[in-house]
């Protein structure tokens, strides 16, 4: 995947994670309890675009964030 890409999805999902009001910790554990195997230092790579994002972690992310795909993937 293309690296700034890979910037912009994780500074999308920062984006909304402090819109909601969420800890990066509060996040992980959502995501943990949902069986995603993350910590709160993976969430931190993805939202600075230095780990990928796997498609149950993203499927959850809108979840717990309450946002659309499009949200997630918007590159404007």
């Amino acid at each position: 995947m293309n690296s700034e890409i890979e910037k912009r999805v994780g500074s999308n999902i920062r984006i909304f994670r402090e819109r909601a009001g969420f800890t990066q910790d509060y996040v992980a554990a959502k995501l943990q309890l949902a069986g995603c195997d993350i910590t709160r230092s993976a969430l931190a790579k993805i939202e600075v675009g230095q780990r990928h994002l796997y498609p149950d972690e993203v499927i959850l992310l809108k979840k717990i964030l309450n946002v659309s795909y499009d949200d997630i993937f918007n590159l404007d």
